[in-house]
């Protein structure tokens, strides 16, 4: 049985994995997949993930590094997320995820105008959001939780951008039949969305942030976090393991 990729790109601070584990072990938790489904690759410690051929899919994860570092770990990790929709392998990236596949295949990313986006935020679909695969099952608005400081700000050719919040319009995109990035974070829970704001509580402040409104909008955001599940279903065609472990 191929695996499926969890492609760390990095880790959540140490304060809050804690408590509340890590990237790997909340996208598993989202994906409902067993540990003997996933294989974690760590290409920010240097490790090489197999080719796209010998693999079911992969999750890119988010990371404290910046695309527009161009580190080698990260231009290496551009070049098979190239490679892998060569052969249409099914993939979601999530925030650097997200904006390194973007990178990868010909968009451009830098940082996001007005500043970070930080907290639970409202987010809207866009026209096509209906006839797409995943995301068609979204209302026409939701939350989910984001932190970011770049983003994607132009889009590679043909692909499609499918939800928005009101200061950055890519949020979801759609770039093959198998290949989706959120520039928001599915995996995060309300408990890990209040602890990255409360981490950056200073940072927030000196930026012109409330951060104690900020913590009192954050709230579940279901909506988002089906999409993993969702995911998992259309584009890997797995089944829901309810029993992850």
């Amino acid at each position: 049985m191929k695996p499926v990729l969890i492609i760390r790109t990095g880790r959540a601070p140490d304060t809050i994995s804690a408590r509340h584990g890590d990237f790997p072990r909340w996208f598993q938790l989202g994906l409902r997949l067993r540990g003997h489904r996933l294989r974690v690759v760590d290409v920010e410690r240097g490790d090489v993930p197999p080719p796209p051929s010998e693999c079911a899919g992969a999750v890119i994860t988010g990371s404290a590094s910046m695309v527009t570092e161009r580190l080698p770990w990260s231009e290496r990790t551009a070049g098979w997320i190239r490679d892998a929709m060569d052969i249409d392998l099914p993939l979601l990236g999530v925030c650097y995820g997200h904006q390194l596949m973007s990178h990868a295949l010909g968009g451009r990313v830098d940082y996001l105008p007005g500043g970070r986006e930080m907290g639970t935020l409202s987010l809207s679909t866009r026209p096509g959001a209906g006839r797409d695969p995943l995301a068609s099952a979204l209302p026409q608005t939701f939350k989910a939780h984001a932190t970011h400081e770049q983003s994607v700000l132009e889009l590679p050719l043909d692909a499609v951008s499918l939800a928005r919040s009101d200061r950055d319009p890519n949020h979801l995109v759609r770039y093959g039949a198998h290949a989706i990035s959120t520039q928001f974070h599915p995996e995060f829970s309300a408990e890990v969305m209040r602890a990255y704001i409360r981490r950056k509580h200073g940072v927030l402040t000196q930026e012109g942030f409330e951060p104690e409104a900020l913590l009192a909008e954050v709230a579940p955001t279901p909506v988002a976090t089906r999409l993993l599940r969702g995911f998992a279903r259309t584009h890997l065609a797995l089944d829901d393991e309810r029993s992850a472990a």
